[in-house]
This record gives structure tokens, sequence and C-alpha cells, in this order.
């Protein structure tokens, strides 16, 4: 894990050294890109992956798929006040134990969210980060012990670092959540940050998100690679994953995990337009 880490923002690094500043877009064309968007868009990764634990022996019972849909939905396109636009989001993450008998689903969680956003442009009026105010509510669904959920108010950044590099700070306040697990600040934490990094144009990317949990040193770290494999496959991808840490599912929010995955992925363009032309 920490070869991967270390792998990752040396080539950041390098790359960002090495790499001319292209052109970002302008208000006018970021604004015409807003309303040139379709209502209906993918918000986070969707994706079908496999694999197997790296700190346990592997079985059956510990091999699993993981897959999740996420949209966003488009409700208003810079019309609100500041210039700033309305949209909703919906992200449901699955485990599915698909090797044991009978294939259960170990856990299903749902995360909706309303939100305002809102480009941020320098004094040249050119677009250097996009700004995003949320509430979500993310649960497993279940009642009883089993009963996993929490509210929050996110507020998120995207700024891209160099040419080829997206940072992304996202910091949250919860509110109703310490019914069945008061603890879960202690392995969530009251932020994540992500930094994403194209190696290879159209074709290698990696990323890795870092969350500190308030415990010790407790949280997550979850890594990603993103090969394209045909030039002309869009936004599709084969995605190699490895999440180490705690909170991957809410049901075992308090359970370290270390799992490498493999599949395929339609990878969010949400962040497109922070990229250069």
């Amino acid at each position: 894990m920490k070869s991967i880490l270390f792998t990752c923002f040396i080539l950041t690094a390098f790359l960002n050294q090495t790499s001319t500043f292209g052109q970002r877009l302008t208000r006018e064309q970021v604004n015409d890109t807003i309303h040139a968007l379709p209502s209906f868009s993918s918000h986070q990764d969707n994706f079908f992956i496999s694999g197997v634990p790296t700190n346990n022996t592997i079985t059956k019972d510990n091999s699993d798929i993981k897959y999740q849909i996420s949209f966003k939905q488009m409700v208003s396109r810079a019309t609100l006040p500041l210039n700033s636009y309305l949209f909703v989001t919906y992200t449901q993450k699955a485990f599915w134990n698909v090797y044991r008998d009978s294939s259960p689903f170990e856990e299903i969680n749902f995360n909706p969210g309303v939100g305002v956003g809102k480009p941020v442009f320098n004094r040249e009026g050119y677009i250097f980060g996009l700004a995003e105010l949320k509430f979500e509510h993310e649960s497993n669904g279940r009642d009883s012990l089993d009963s996993r959920s929490w509210n929050r108010i996110t507020g998120v950044f995207h700024t891209p670092l160099g040419r080829r590099t997206i940072l992304s700070a996202k910091a949250w306040l919860p509110f109703a959540y310490t019914e069945n697990h008061p603890d879960l600040l202690d392995y969530v934490g009251l932020g994540e940050v992500k930094v994403e990094q194209t190696i290879l144009a159209n074709r290698l990317i990696a990323s890795v998100t870092v969350r500190k949990g308030l415990k010790d040193w407790k949280g997550s770290v979850s890594s990603r690679i993103y090969y394209k494999l045909f030039n002309n496959s869009g936004n599709q991808y084969l995605m190699l994953e490895w999440f180490a840490g705690y909170a991957e599912s809410l049901i075992d929010y308090n359970k370290y995990t270390s799992m490498v995955r493999l599949g395929y992925v339609i990878k969010s363009s949400d962040l497109d337009i922070l990229k250069t032309r």
C-alpha cells in the first residue's frame, strides 16, 4: 500500500514539473458547458469489481463482488444566486458474497443527496475550481441493531493542480448518527482528500483517497488505477482498486479490511470541466 501511494505522488510531482500548463475554460465557456450538459449523468464512478482480501487467507466466504450505481440530476443551471446551480444525487454501493452458497448480499448502502454547485474563477476569468454544498443521508436500510445511518452537511472543493492533477477536498458536519454507532466518527473522521493523476492521456489514470478517523490512526486509504482498453470506449475503463482501512461498508464500519478488486468501471466525467483543453 505504501509503495502504491509513494509511486502515485512521485508521478504527480514529476508530471507537474515536466508538463506545460494548458488553457483553462473561460467564464463564458464554463457557462456554455453547464447549459449544454445532459440533465441526467453519472455522479461518482459506476463499477462492477470482484476481489479478495490481502490480510487473510482467501476463501469463498471472504471474497466478494462490490458494485456501485451513482447518478446526478441537474435541477437548475446557473439560475440561483451567485450563478450557482441545483442538483440531486444518488449513489448505491453493494457488497455481494457471490461465491458463498446461495450468494447472499452482505450489505447495501444508500446515499441520496441534494446540493448546490458553483464554478470558481481566477482574476483573469479562467476556471480554477468547483465548489459544492450538499445535504447527504447514508444508510444501510436495516432496522434494530443492524441499522446504520448518518446525515451530514458536506462542503467540497475541486481544483486542478497543474495540467494533469485534480485535488478534491471534502469536509462534513455530521448529525443524527449516534443511536446505534456513536463512535462512527472515530473511523470516518470529518473529511477526506482525493488526488487524481492522469499518467497517460486518454489511457491511464491513478487516484488516492484518504480519510483520517478521529481516534488514533483509524481511517482508510483507497487507491485506484484505471486503464482504458480501447481508444473508442469513451469513459469505460478496467479498474484495479485497493481499499485498506475502516468503514468501507456501514455494517462493518469498525472492522479493518484490506481488499484488492478488479473489474469494469464507467468513470465519472463530473470534473472534466476543470481539465485543460
